[in-house]
């Protein structure tokens, strides 16, 4: 008999659930905060482009609506971000300007 192994590559997934590709997109996870594009969602991991890590954020509220964080720093252009899911607090499609300078 033989044994079988499991795969531990992802799939992208085709039903993206209630994330919309192409969209930009505020994620908290467990320990960081980051914006972006949303390029692909894996039953694991999403994937953001001209993304950035939100070291503070400010009043929320106002963040959300101006898109004004108090101190961004911005991963280099063309370089993807890969998010574990797992890690995942909460999530919100936004149409603010994604940040392009580390404040």
């Amino acid at each position: 008999m033989s044994k079988s192994t499991k795969s531990t590559k992802s799939t992208k997934s085709t039903a993206s659930g209630p994330y919309t590709i192409g969209r930009n997109i505020f994620i908290r996870t467990v320990t960081h905060h980051l914006i972006g594009r949303l390029e692909a969602v894996y039953p694991a991991e999403l994937v953001l482009s001209s993304a950035s890590w939100i070291a503070d954020d400010g009043r929320f509220h106002e963040t959300m609506v101006s898109g004004k964080f108090s101190e961004i720093e911005c991963f280099p252009p063309n370089q993807h971000v890969i998010v574990g899911r797992g890690s995942l607090i909460d999530a919100t499609h936004t149409d603010v300007a994604l940040p392009t300078t580390s404040v």
